[in-house]
């Protein structure tokens, strides 16, 4: 079922951010070029196991942006991206966000309370970007039925589960300078 993506994952090409093995793949960075069967994959694959009871697909710009567009398509439930630039508009929430090797502030807008949404992701890495939208969108009075993320390495979607989260994903993956590794999949 996720054969391309499990192979282009495989092949995904590894360069370190000082200590931090970064892997380089069309999904999580958009480079070289995004095959369109790979996002159909992962499409297929959050909508087998994810809770899509819900009123607003929530996304993390840049790269959730076309996963959740072609889930948005696929089952016409309307999208929220979670922005890098602040807007100023009524009921903006602010989210401080820290990953393995970035930090910054986030903005999202159009969450009213009670909203149930689910958060599609491409990766989990750390868990601390996904953390903070979770906990800025539970301020908001959202409901979180579901997190979806395509990729998911290191520990931070072990944190969020120890914490309560339902954190799915895809493809679980090792990356090291060598390379990537699958470590488990849908």
């Amino acid at each position: 079922m996720l054969n391309k993506l499990i192979k282009s994952l495989e092949n995904a090409p590894v360069i370190m951010k000082g200590d931090y093995p970064y892997f380089i793949h069309p999904l999580t960075d958009g480079v070289p070029e995004l095959d369109p069967d790979i996002v159909r994959e992962a499409v297929s694959g959050i909508i087998r196991i994810a809770d899509l009871d819900v009123d607003k697909i929530v996304t993390v710009e840049a790269m959730g942006i076309p996963v959740a567009t072609a889930l948005s398509l696929a089952v016409s439930i309307p999208i929220v991206v979670v922005r890098k630039r602040a807007y100023n508009l009524p009921n903006e929430i602010v989210v401080d966000q820290q990953t393995g090797y970035s930090k910054g502030k986030l903005y999202i807008n159009g969450i009213e309370k009670g909203d149930r949404v689910i958060l599609v992701d491409d990766v989990i890495s750390t868990g601390g970007t996904a953390l903070a939208t979770l906990k800025a969108l539970e301020r908001a009075g959202a409901v979180i039925k579901d997190f979806v993320a395509v990729v998911e390495k290191g520990d931070g979607a072990k944190m969020l589960r120890e914490m309560g989260y339902n954190v799915k994903s895809l493809v679980k993956i090792e990356v090291s300078k060598d390379g990537v590794r699958i470590l488990d999949h849908i």
